[in-house]
């Protein structure tokens, strides 16, 4: 059965950790500190299409079934849900 990425309230958006009073007060004080910009993340993904270009996007739903399947399999694999779709995509059309 596929996991929910819904918001759950009180928790951080990736780990789902609750968020505490000491939590709450660590990333304070973090932030009043200030934050080095210079060593902050890139935002976005490598292109796909190799340089600097956009890679175009493919957005199509599945049923939850199908979805529980492809994650499975993409964990068996070590890949994103993603890239197991894109390498099918990729030897269907190719055959």
């Amino acid at each position: 059965m596929p996991t929910s990425r819904k918001r759950v309230p009180g928790t951080t958006k990736k780990s789902r950790t609750p968020i505490t009073e000491e939590l709450a007060e660590e990333l304070a004080r973090e932030a009043e500190a200030g934050y080095d910009l210079s060593k902050g993340r890139r935002v976005g993904r490598r292109s796909l299409a190799g340089g600097t270009g956009k890679s175009p996007r493919l957005n199509f739903r599945i049923t939850p079934d199908l979805y529980a399947e492809a994650s499975e399999r993409a964990e068996r694999e070590g890949k994103t849900v993603s890239q197991l779709a894109r390498d099918a995509l990729e030897q269907y059309v190719t055959k």
